[in-house]
């Protein structure tokens, strides 16, 4: 029997058509700061970030960018048959130190053959032509992303959460990584304090009129020792129900061209962090449902957005 088709473009598929077979992300941790915390914008970090800033400790404890991905490498070879890599610097901001150690973080990084690629997190304000310059040559022959945090395509709600920048400097620094042929992915939350489905579908919109490559969409949950959690528990604002989130995801993927890849669809919170929502741990039953809502809505990635309204064969 054939398979139904996929109803969005996603990271697994992607990278089979690049690479010809299984390939997953790394997580590393480089022990690197953000400048909303260490007082280069502010000291107070963005509401719904805590301390941990979404790292692994394993800077902290100690291992080297080589010894996290070799870990990784073993795991993921034996746990999912991934034959190549993509190093992933995930936690705080990537970019946020001086050159010279960027480059042999990414380096480091980089080494071994099975190693097809570099994905770099990172704040739309701290990516200075000479960084780009530096990921672009460090990455040549390679894939390389450019992970930019976007949140809300809404400058007042991009204030209200203590970003730190606007829409329009999330703009200027993807057409820049853009232009040196690095591919984009913009970080986007649903449910943000302050925003209804209308400002959720405009932020959609912002980001496919951008033209990048990717999306990551995140669920806004609140996690202990942040300010959205004092904002929370005062009543300031509710959590989306997993309907509602499963139907605010619809509406983005509708909205985004069916060639920009979706590498993810909901967060991953710690347990012993979350606040709220409770539904959120179970990200298997939210995927599920995420999938549900678009067979009962008959919709598919794209179907909103100008000149492709009929769906693709598969993605």
């Amino acid at each position: 029997m054939p398979s139904q088709p996929q109803p969005f473009r996603d990271l697994n598929g992607f990278f089979r058509e690049t690479f010809g077979c299984r390939v997953h992300k790394i997580a590393l941790d480089a022990g690197l700061s953000c400048p909303n915390r260490d007082g280069t914008l502010s000291h107070g970090g963005c509401a719904y970030c805590n301390a941990r800033g979404s790292g692994t400790g394993a800077a902290a404890a100690g291992l080297s960018i080589a010894q996290q991905a070799a870990r990784a490498k073993t795991y993921l070879a034996r746990r999912f048959k991934a034959k190549k890599f993509i190093a992933y610097f995930q936690s705080y901001t990537n970019t946020h130190a001086p050159l010279e150690t960027l480059a042999r973080l990414w380096n480091e990084a980089l080494a071994g053959p099975d190693v097809v690629g570099i994905s770099i997190g990172t704040r739309p304000d701290c990516v200075p032509d000479p960084v780009l310059d530096l990921l672009a040559k460090t990455a040549a022959g390679r894939m390389a992303w450019l992970e930019l945090g976007l949140q809300s395509a809404n400058d007042a709600t991009l204030s209200r959460i203590n970003r730190g920048h606007t829409a329009a400097c999330w703009t200027d620094a993807a057409s820049r990584a853009q232009s040196r042929g690095l591919l984009v992915c913009a970080h986007v939350i649903l449910g943000l304090p302050g925003e209804n489905r209308q400002d959720m579908r405009r932020t959609a919109e912002f980001v496919a009129a951008s033209g990048v490559e990717g999306v990551k969409i995140h669920l806004l949950y609140v996690v202990r020792g942040t300010e959205m959690e004092r904002m929370h528990q005062a009543g300031e604002f509710q959590c989306l129900e997993q309907e509602e989130y499963a139907d605010a995801v619809c509406d983005f993927l509708e909205r985004l061209p069916q060639k920009t890849v979706i590498q993810r669809l909901t967060g991953d919170p710690h347990p012993s962090e979350l606040v709220a929502p409770a539904w959120c741990q179970d990200k298997a039953g939210a995927l599920a449902a995420i999938r549900a809502r678009l067979a009962e809505k008959n919709t598919w990635q794209g179907k909103r957005y100008p000149g492709e309204s009929r769906p693709p064969g598969d993605f």
